[in-house]
């Protein structure tokens, strides 16, 4: 497969997929086939991954650099560009690079944002027209968080997750730490302690304090190194687990206290030093 050599509108750009945290979780319920029914707190970060598209003289879908150890054709950004170009009938082909920055199975929503980031631009790219909402049914195809990265606010999600409604939260500085483990979300889903009928709460209700997350404390007990940085990072402010982890986070007032509990952690963890926000950088390029 060949590159077109000419690069313009775009092709060729380094294109960000934000990381998000889960800020609230709550598990109430179950639908008929088996899938939670969530109520949760979706913050966009500055931290990315970033993307670049190179087009082809044929209509191919491939990676520049494949991720070792995951099929090409199950990496989720060819996944999103063959859905893309099998949902418009796109006959164009495209070259995808990743520059992977976000952890893996850390619950940052890396692979999500980075198909969300492939649908978005490319349906830019290859001039196809399809509004946001379309591509958010088609990211639903790909994963329950895919819908929010397209969405491209911080939101209150509902339903799987992909219910979802824009809100505005505090940017703050943020630190997240990443233990040396992988979360496996089914076993936590699956997991016998786990509360599934927490009592449904109001946006208000969040605003005002409540951001338990049913997850947290199945996660701690079944994996020993998230309890460790739980442990690690609340010895500098309150820390929480995003989702069903394995990264937890806590939030600062300041660029200069959240500087200090990075610098302390980045001794003997895999640290992150980033800051929230409201709206996706990725719609902010496009625009």
């Amino acid at each position: 497969m060949s590159e077109v050599n000419s690069l313009a509108d775009g092709w060729g750009k380094k294109w960000p997929a934000p990381a998000k945290l889960n800020l609230m979780l709550r598990i109430i319920g179950r639908r008929p086939d088996g899938y939670h029914l969530l109520q949760t707190v979706f913050q966009m970060l500055e931290l990315c991954d970033w993307l670049s598209f190179y087009p082809v003289e044929d209509e191919g879908v491939s990676l520049k650099n494949p991720i070792p150890g995951v099929p090409e054709q199950d990496d989720l950004t060819v996944r999103a560009a063959k859905l893309l170009k099998k949902h418009t009938g796109c006959h164009q082909g495209v070259c995808i690079e990743i520059e992977k920055i976000l952890p893996m199975g850390g619950g940052l929503g890396g692979g999500s944002s980075d198909a969300a980031t492939t649908l978005v631009v490319l349906n830019h790219l290859w001039e196809l027209g399809l509004s946001v909402d379309e591509l958010m049914l088609l990211g639903l195809e790909l994963g329950a968080d895919v819908p929010v990265f397209v969405f491209g606010y911080s939101a209150w999600g509902e339903g799987v997750g992909e219910r979802l409604t824009a809100i505005s939260l505090p940017e703050q500085w943020v630190v997240i730490v990443k233990p040396e483990c992988h979360v496996n979300t089914k076993e936590i889903f699956c997991a016998e302690g786990l509360t599934r009928d927490s009592k449904p709460i109001k946006i208000a209700d969040f605003i005002a304090g409540d951001d338990r997350n049913d997850c947290a404390q199945v996660v701690s007990k079944i994996y020993q190194p998230v309890e460790d940085a739980l442990k690690a990072l609340s010895f500098y402010a309150e820390a929480r687990l995003t989702g069903t982890g394995a990264c937890v986070f806590a939030q600062f007032g300041s660029k200069e206290a959240a500087e200090v509990a990075f610098n302390a952690l980045s001794l003997d963890w895999q640290v992150f030093l980033t800051k929230g926000l409201n709206r996706s950088p990725l719609y902010r390029m496009l625009e």
